[in-house]
């Protein structure tokens, strides 16, 4: 069993269903992130975890500690938790110092004077913050603020860390930057991690373990190399990773796009469930398509836009579009030409499977 583990969790607002029956267990010293476009239900499922929402089904538990249980009418308070909570806003008070910041939780715990001091003095110190700690947060940057917060949070020596888009509202030298920091202190602590975000990037780049989720129920969980590599549906491989879709006409004659022919050999095996169905849905990955001289999928460029080391194009295929990225070194076409593309990696999807 996990050390965080949420049992057939609901969550309900009226007639909607924000969380529906959510099941998932994160380990002591995982860091689990939970993604999904905005309404999906992640933050209302990191706030029951809190403590700010009660369940209406389910079960939460941390180690052999029940937070909530609707079956056994159980519900702990938040102060009670232990948890360390990060904001999207930094959450900092103006009229403290940044030491003043960092104390005022354990303050509230009416802790000795002095574990209040050699908390705050080491949370201060493994972020960075030991040097302004007599400096008012508008003295610091974005970063600095929400180094401030973490260092409330680490202040209390929480068993778990929640985390509710802690870096979206940084600029992005500094989010790159906090990214390493918070998984260095979680590995530096030992502290569980859910960490809610919709930057599919941040995910890979911080999780152990991704989960996502979409109108409040899970469509996938697992390490952030087998989501992106194998998702379980169109919506997560239109989610995790960027993507094009074709629509193709399938009969006799064997598959084919409006306008241009997929030659044999082209796109992988249709799937025996999608045998008979009049259309079908190619997915790709614009670092997995290729430019081919002769031969391939035929379309033309409409675009060509240079991102540092990468060069994105967009061909049009048939009426439809098909992104594909090449390194600046990499030779590719120019706008308004023709090319063929080679698909190294598509999958088959149904017509009428929503992404």
């Amino acid at each position: 069993m996990g050390y965080v583990t949420l049992s057939q969790v609901t969550k309900r607002f009226g007639g909607v269903t924000a969380v529906d029956r959510l099941d998932v267990e994160v380990d002591q010293g995982e860091c689990l992130a939970m993604l999904g476009p905005s309404g999906c239900g992640k933050t209302t499922t990191l706030r029951m975890v809190a403590g700010f929402e009660d369940i209406d089904e389910g079960e939460i538990r941390v180690g052999d500690r029940v937070l909530s249980s609707k079956r056994g009418n159980y519900y702990l308070p938040p102060e009670k938790r232990n948890f360390g909570m990060v904001f999207q806003a930094f959450a900092v008070w103006p009229h403290l110092t940044v030491l003043e910041n960092v104390a005022f939780p354990l303050r509230i715990r009416r802790l000795p004077a002095a574990e209040i001091e050699q908390r705050t003095r080491e949370a201060l110190t493994h972020t960075n913050l030991l040097g302004v700690a007599h400096s008012r947060p508008d003295d610091l940057s974005g970063g600095g603020k929400q180094r401030v917060a973490l260092a409330r949070a680490l202040a209390i020596r929480p068993d778990v860390m929640l985390l509710d888009e802690p870096l979206s509202s940084l600029d992005p030298h500094f989010r790159e930057e906090m990214r390493f920091e918070i998984k260095d202190l979680q590995r530096r602590f030992g502290f569980s991690i859910l960490y809610v975000t919709h930057d599919q990037s941040e995910a890979m780049a911080l999780s152990d373990r991704i989960l996502v989720m979409r109108a409040g129920v899970v469509q996938q969980v697992g390490a952030p190399t087998e989501v992106y590599r194998n998702p379980a549906n169109r919506f997560v491989f239109a989610f995790v990773g960027l993507s094009s879709f074709l629509r193709v006409r399938l009969g006799e004659g064997g598959p084919a796009v409006d306008g241009a022919d997929l030659p044999a050999g082209l796109c992988p095996p249709l799937p025996a469930e999608l045998s008979g169905a009049p259309q079908a849905v190619l997915a790709t990955r614009p670092s997995e398509v290729d430019f081919v001289a002769e031969g391939g999928l035929r379309g033309v460029v409409r675009r060509r836009s240079y991102l540092g080391e990468m060069v994105d194009y967009q061909v049009e295929v048939g009426g439809q579009d098909v992104r594909v990225q090449k390194t600046r070194h990499e030779p590719g076409p120019a706008p308004g030409e023709a090319c063929g593309l080679l698909l190294r990696a598509a999958r088959w999807y149904a017509a009428d499977e929503s992404d």
